[in-house]
């Protein structure tokens, strides 16, 4: 039988409700919508691509958080130069850091730590209860946009996500490289399942122009975007080159700098 026959009707005693697409999400509280930020495997840039999102929306006015959901590889305080820990209000909620520059509320794992640099080695059930804290216990306040990075592959993590927060669609991250777009597959079939609206891919790593003649070179082989666009019915929201500068944003922490009005654009007419 399937789940759908098995079910009882009763969510609160149901043992498949952690993967179950109908599964009753939460309220949004005072956050407006939610985006989350995806790739089927590790090493696309995802994290980059949600900060940069975040990044975009501020810039246009908005009022917007990050949480990190990558419990156990965070680098959302790195990427924007955050070290400071959240604070507590007499409620026992979770007060979240702001960015210096455009005031993005930051939630991440890292910044719990009393070593940054320690691993987070924990089994899946401490990593879903963590990620349900930081949406359920984290006063995020009035959000124009909250931007979940989502830990990397299709297993507890990001299910928990799609299960504890209510999604209002998703970004799913890629590289040229074939092997990333086969992979693409995985990500937007686990939406599909969620019921969570992919709302485009992102190219990460796209391509490299010449900054002396502007030639462009596929450092990572050519573009699989249409074939993706195709084969999912969706659409390809930027394609992000790689650059010098924002390598060296992303070490500095000052990624908020970032100033490539073209991708930041396309980013958020993406999701608009």
């Amino acid at each position: 039988m399937d789940q759908e026959n098995q079910c009882s009707g009763s969510c609160d005693s149901c043992s498949s409700k952690e993967s179950c697409p109908d599964f009753p999400k939460p309220t949004k509280k005072d956050v407006c919508k939610v985006i989350a930020v995806g790739s089927g495997k590790g090493g696309v840039g995802k994290s980059s691509v949600a900060a940069l999102l975040a990044v975009a929306l501020a810039k246009r006015g908005d009022s917007v958080g990050v949480l990190d959901a990558d419990i156990t590889g965070p680098s959302i305080p790195k990427l924007f130069g955050i070290t400071e820990r959240p604070k507590g209000d007499e409620s026992g909620k979770i007060i979240p850091p702001k960015t210096e520059k455009l005031g993005i509320s930051i939630m991440s794992m890292n910044l719990l730590l009393d070593d940054p640099k320690a691993p987070v080695v924990w089994r899946g059930p401490l990593i879903g209860g963590v990620v349900k804290q930081f949406w359920d216990d984290v006063e995020w306040g009035k959000l124009d946009w909250l931007v979940v990075d989502l830990p990397p592959g299709t297993a507890d993590a990001p299910l928990t996500v799609m299960q504890t927060i209510a999604l209002d669609g998703m970004v799913i991250v890629t590289t040229p490289q074939e092997l990333s777009a086969l992979i693409v597959g995985k990500q937007a079939r686990l939406a599909e399942m969620m019921k969570v609206p992919i709302l485009g891919i992102v190219e990460n790593m796209s391509y490299v122009k010449c900054p002396k003649c502007g030639e462009i070179l596929n450092v990572f082989g050519p573009s699989h975007s249409e074939e993706i666009e195709k084969a999912f019915g969706i659409s390809t929201i930027a394609k992000i080159p790689v650059t010098d500068g924002f390598a060296a944003m992303a070490d500095d922490g000052t990624i908020e700098s970032f100033s490539d009005e073209a991708v930041l654009g396309a980013l958020v007419d993406g999701i608009l």
